[in-house]
C-alpha cells in the first residue's frame, strides 16, 4: 500500500534530506531538523507523489490519504498537547507547499486554520491574550479566503485600511481585540455577500480545502511561469507539509523573521535577516511592516534605531546563532532560515539552500573550499553556470552624474536603465516591442512574475531585504531596490513622485542595486572585470573540463569580447554578416545580379580584399587558434531589397533598371528559402563564390601568420551538405584554390575543410561524408528545425502550449532534444569516428551555450562547444560540472 503521509516531531522524523524527491524540499528539511534534535513544530508531509496522483485522476485525492492525515494529526496533537478541532485546546496548523526545487513564493499557503467562532474563544482563554486569538482568526480568514475560496485578498486590505482609518489607527499592532470583533464581522459579511456561502466552520472541512488549494496551485499562472524560467518539470509535483501552529504574534516576547548564513547578495560571512515583532511570518516577507535586523552590527549598518533581535531577545539569537552554525555546516552550503519566537522559545520552520547573485554564489564557493567545507570540485559544482551572465552586465560608472530622486535597500545588485511602466502586463509588452523597461510598483507578489521577467529592473516602495520583489529578482539577476519609502507611486494616476520630482510612464530611470539609489534618466555604466572569485573558479574550472569552449563570432569586438572571456578559438564565423554593410552590400548585389560568371567574378573581385581583411583581423585576435569559417549559407534573395521603394533606391546606386532589379527579385523568390537555394548549393551553382571566400581565407592566414608568430590553420567548413557529392565538389574547388595561393606566396599552408551537420540525411550518412570532411560541426539550431519540421522563427506561437500541456518540457530550440535531434548527433559522431577516428567534432548552435546541452555534448565525446561570446564562460563553467559529474558519475 503507497505511504503517502510522513510525521516528523519530539526529535524523530520519518524521513529525512535525502527524501526530497518524495518529501519536497521543505518536507525533508523539516524532517531532517527533526532528526539533529532541533526545535521543530511538529507536524506531516503529504507527499509529492500525491500530488502527481491528484492531478493524474481528474484532481481527486488518493484512496487511504484522509485516514493517513488523521491518523498523524493524533500524533501532531499528542505532541503539542493539544487536538484539532478541540474546543477547549485546539491545535491550529498551517498548510504550506513544498517542492523539491525552491519556488519562493509561488505557491499557496494558509496559517492559523483551525480557528472558527468557537475554537477562537478557547484559544483567547488558553493564551490569556484576546487581541492575539481575534488577530489571528482574522489572519486566518483572510487567508483562507484568498487562498481557497477565491476572493482577492484585496477586498480585505481596503476593509482592514478602512477601519484602521476610521479608528485612528496606523498599526495593524493598534488594533484592539474589539475592535478586530468588529473587522471580522465585515470580513464574514463580505464573504457570504460575494461567494453566496458563509465562512466554513468545521476544521476539518478547512483542512481538506486548504490542501486541496495547495495541490492545485501546482498549475496556477505564477508557478507555471516560475518554473518555465527555472526548467523544473511539471510532472514532479509538490508536497503538503500540516505542521502545528507556533505564534510570533503573541505579544512583545514573540517574533517571527527571516535570514541567510551568509549575505546572500555579496556572499560575506556574516548572519544576514530581518524579523518582526509580534507578528507572523507572511509579514516579513509581504513587506506591510518595516522589518528591524537581526544582528548589531547590521542594525547600525543601516542606521536604524529600532532594536536588533540581538540586543532585544539575547538567549533567542544566541540559540539561532549556534543552530545557524550547525546547520551550514551540515548541508555545508550557505542556509536560508524560516524562525519564529513564541513567547521567548525558539523554532525552526524552515531550512534550504538559499538562493543568491551570481557574485555571492562564487565567494561563498570560494570561501567555503578555503575554509575545507567543500572540495574545489564541489565548488564549481556550487555555481548555476547560467546565473554567470549576472555578472556580464554593466553596472554604473563611479565618475557619471548622478541625479538620485530617491533611494532604498539594495535588494538585488547591478544597475538597470529603462522606461517607467506601472504593470507586469505593460513589461511584458514593452520587451515583445524591444523597450527596456523598469518595473515600479508599491510592492510586487506573485502575480508580477512575468513582468519581473520582462523588466531590466525592479523598483518597490515597500518591502525588505527578504521581500518577494528582493527574493525574486536576486534569483533572476535582476537589479532591484525595494522598500524606497520617500518614494510615492500613484498608481491611479501613473505617477512617481520622490523630491519634488515627478515622473510618469514612459520617463527614463536608472536603479542602483548595489547601493539602493533611484536615479534619473539614463546614467553611463561600465563593463564588469571578471577577476577575483569569478576568475578563480573559472580557473578551477578551466582544470577540470575536457571539452574546449570556441565563440561564434565574425567580427573583432565580438571575437576581443570572446577572447576576454576564455574563449579557445572561433567555431562558428558567419560569412554573410561580413557582406551587408556599405559598399559590400553594393558589390554583392552586383555579384547577384550578373547575367554571367565573368561578371560575377568581376563583382566577387570587389568583395575579396574586404573579406581578406576581416579574416586577417579575426586570425590576428585569435592568434593561433582554431577558426572555423562557414562557407556563404543564406539564399541570394536575403540580400536584394524588398519594397518597391527600396528596389527603386538600390537600382539607382548599383546602376541598374527598376525592371531588372525587380524580376531578379522574382526570380531568386522561394516558397521555403531555409530548405531552399542556400549553403552548398550555392556553392555548386556559382563555384566562383565559394573560390573568392577560400582565396581570402587562405591569403589572410599567410598574412596572419607573418604578422603574428603564431601558425594559423583556418577551418573551412561547407553549410547544409547532404550528399556526400556535395562535399566532394565544393572541397575539390577549396583545394584548387589553396594550390594557387600556395604557389603565389611561396609558403605551405595547413588547413581542414569540413562541414556543418545540419540536416538528418548528412547524421545518417556520416560515415560517408566523414571519407571527405576533417570536421563535422552539429549546427543545431538548423537541425532542430529540420529533424522536428518546424521553423524556429514561427515556433515560439505554439511551443510555449506545448509546454504549458506538457507535451515537451523545454524549448528545443533553447535546450537540445536529447531524444530526437541528440539522438542524430550521437550518430554522425559514432559514425564519423567509425570512418575517421581523430575527426574533430563540436556543436556550433546556440545550444552550445545551454548547461544542458553542453552536458550532452560532453557525454558524448565532443571535442569543443562554440556559443556567443557572452555565454563562453557559462559554456566553460558547464563543460566542467559535465566532466566532474561523468567522472563521478553524479
Amino acid at each position: 500500500m503507497t505511504k503517502w503521509v510522513y510525521t516528523f516531531g519530539d526529535g524523530q522524523a520519518e524521513g529525512s534530506a535525502a527524501d526530497r524527491n518524495l518529501l519536497g524540499g521543505k518536507g525533508a528539511n523539516l524532517a531532517e531538523m527533526c532528526n539533529l534534535g532541533l526545535p521543530v513544530p511538529p507536524g506531516l508531509t503529504i507527499t509529492a507523489d500525491a500530488c502527481v496522483w491528484y492531478y493524474d485522476n481528474g484532481r481527486t485525492m488518493p484512496d487511504g490519504l484522509e485516514a493517513a492525515v488523521s491518523d498523524a494529526l493524533v500524533n501532531v496533537g499528542k505532541i503539542a498537547g493539544r487536538a484539532f478541532g478541540d474546543s477547549e485546546k485546539p491545535l491550529l496548523l498551517s498548510v504550506r507547499s513544498g517542492a523539491r526545487a525552491s519556488m519562493p513564493g509561488m505557491m499557496d499557503t494558509v496559517l492559523n486554520l483551525g480557528l472558527n467562532d468557537d475554537t477562537v474563544l478557547a484559544v483567547a482563554r488558553d493564551s490569556g491574550d484576546e487581541r492575539f486569538a481575534f488577530d489571528s482568526y482574522r489572519r486566518f480568514i483572510q487567508m483562507y479566503a484568498d487562498v481557497v475560496m477565491g476572493l482577492d485578498h484585496e477586498v480585505f486590505e481596503e476593509i482592514l485600511e478602512d477601519e484602521k482609518a476610521r479608528l485612528g489607527h496606523e498599526l495593524d499592532t493598534d488594533v484592539s481585540a474589539d475592535e478586530w470583533r468588529g473587522v471580522i464581522a465585515r470580513y464574514m459579511a463580505i464573504i457570504e455577500e460575494e461567494l453566496g456561502i458563509p465562512f466554513p466552520q468545521d476544521p476539518h472541512q478547512q483542512l481538506w480545502g486548504a490542501i486541496g488549494a495547495v495541490f492545485a496551485s501546482w498549475m496556477n499562472a505564477r508557478a507555471v511561469t516560475y518554473r518555465q524560467l527555472h526548467d523544473i518539470p511539471a510532472s514532479w509535483g509538490t508536497a503538503v507539509n500540516v505542521q502545528a501552529m507556533v505564534f510570533g504574534n503573541l505579544g512583545d516576547q514573540s517574533a517571527t523573521g527571516v535570514a541567510f548564513t551568509r549575505n546572500p547578495s555579496t556572499g560575506a560571512k556574516e548572519l544576514y535577516g530581518e524579523f518582526l515583532v509580534n507578528a507572523q511570518g507572511e509579514d516579513v516577507v509581504a513587506g506591510i511592516r518595516t522589518p528591524q535586523s537581526i544582528t548589531e552590527a547590521a542594525r547600525i549598518e543601516a542606521g536604524s534605531d529600532r532594536p536588533s533581535l540581538e540586543k532585544l531577545m539575547p538567549d533567542a539569537f544566541a540559540e539561532f546563532l549556534a543552530i545557524c552554525d550547525r546547520l551550514e555546516r551540515h548541508y555545508r552550503d550557505m542556509q536560508d532560515l524560516e524562525f519564529t519566537i513564541q513567547a521567548g522559545k525558539l523554532w525552526m520552520l524552515q531550512t534550504r539552500s538559499g538562493k543568491r547573485t551570481a557574485k555571492a554564489a562564487l565567494k561563498i564557493a570560494v570561501d567555503m573550499a578555503s575554509e575545507e567545507l567543500i572540495t574545489r570540485e564541489e565548488a564549481v559544482l556550487r555555481i548555476d553556470p547560467a546565473s554567470l551572465d549576472q555578472l556580464l552586465h554593466p553596472t554604473i560608472d563611479p565618475h557619471a552624474t548622478r541625479d538620485i530622486i530617491g533611494s532604498g535597500l539594495p535588494a538585488s545588485p547591478g544597475a538597470a536603465t529603462g522606461e517607467i511602466v506601472f504593470t507586469s502586463e505593460e513589461a511584458v509588452e514593452a520587451a515583445k516591442s524591444g523597450r527596456k523597461v523598469i518595473l515600479v510598483r508599491v510592492e510586487t507578489s506573485p502575480e508580477d512574475i512575468h513582468g519581473m521577467h520582462a523588466a531590466e529592473g525592479i523598483l518597490t516602495s515597500r518591502g525588505g531585504m527578504t521581500s518577494h520583489a528582493a527574493v525574486v529578482a536576486r534569483g533572476m539577476g535582476t537589479p532591484c531596490v525595494s522598500g524606497a519609502g520617500g518614494i510615492r507611486i500613484d498608481l491611479r494616476n501613473g505617477t512617481l513622485v520622490s523630491l519634488g520630482s515627478t515622473l510618469k510612464a514612459g520617463d527614463v530611470i536608472t536603479l542602483d542595486g548595489s547601493s539602493g539609489q533611484v536615479l534619473k534618466g539614463s546614467v553611463a555604466m561600465l563593463q564588469p572585470e571578471l577577476s577575483g572569485d569569478f576568475g578563480l573558479i573559472m580557473e578551477w574550472a578551466d582544470s577540470t573540463r575536457r571539452m574546449k569552449v570556441r565563440t561564434n563570432a565574425e567580427t573583432p569586438a565580438d571575437a576581443r569580447a570572446a577572447r576576454s572571456f576564455g574563449a579557445e578559438g572561433i567555431g562558428l564565423c558567419r560569412t554573410e554578416h561580413m557582406f551587408f554593410d556599405g559598399d559590400r552590400i553594393t558589390a554583392m548585389r552586383e555579384m547577384i545580379l550578373a547575367e554571367s560568371e565573368g561578371g560575377r567574378r568581376t563583382a566577387l573581385a570587389k568583395l575579396l580584399p574586404m573579406q581578406r581583411s576581416d579574416f586577417i583581423e579575426l586570425f590576428e585576435i585569435m592568434k593561433g587558434l582554431p577558426v572555423t569559417i562557414r562557407l556563404l549559407d543564406p539564399p541570394l534573395h536575403e540580400f536584394l531589397p524588398k519594397t518597391d521603394e527600396e528596389i527603386a533606391e538600390v537600382a539607382g546606386v548599383i546602376g541598374v533598371s527598376v525592371e531588372k532589379l525587380s524580376q531578379r527579385v522574382d526570380e531568386l523568390h522561394e516558397f521555403n528559402p531555409m530548405l531552399g537555394h542556400r549553403g552548398c548549393r550555392l556553392a555548386i551553382s556559382y563555384p566562383e563564390i565559394a573560390e573568392m571566400q577560400a582565396r581570402a581565407i587562405f591569403e589572410a592566414a599567410v598574412e596572419a601568420a607573418k604578422s603574428t608568430g603564431a601558425p594559423v590553420v583556418p577551418e573551412i567548413m561547407v553549410p547544409l551538405v547532404g550528399l556526400r557529392e556535395e562535399l566532394d565538389f565544393v572541397k575539390a574547388r577549396i583545394d584548387a584554390v589553396a594550390r594557387e595561393v600556395i604557389g603565389e606566396a611561396g609558403v605551405d599552408i595547413t588547413y581542414l575543410v569540413g562541414t556543418m551537420i545540419e540536416l538528418p540525411r548528412a547524421a545518417i550518412r556520416a560515415h560517408a561524408i566523414a571519407e571527405v570532411a576533417e570536421f563535422f560541426s552539429f549546427g543545431t539550431n538548423d537541425l532542430t528545425q529540420t529533424t522536428f519540421g518546424i521553423s524556429r522563427d514561427d515556433a515560439s506561437s505554439f511551443l510555449m502550449t506545448y509546454q504549458q500541456k506538457g507535451i515537451i518540457e523545454q524549448d528545443p530550440f533553447v535546450t537540445l532534444d536529447i531524444e530526437g535531434v541528440g539522438e542524430l548527433v550521437r550518430i554522425a559522431s559514432e559514425k564519423g569516428r567509425a570512418t575517421r577516428p581523430d575527426i574533430k567534432l563540436g556543436i556550433c548552435g546556440e545550444h552550445g551555450g545551454d548547461p544542458a546541452s553542453v552536458k550532452f555534448c560532453e557525454s558524448i565525446d565532443l571535442d569543443y562547444v562554440s556559443c556567443s561570446p557572452f555565454r563562453v564562460p557559462i559554456a566553460r563553467l558547464a563543460a566542467a560540472q559535465a566532466a566532474i559529474e561523468k567522472k563521478h558519475k553524479l
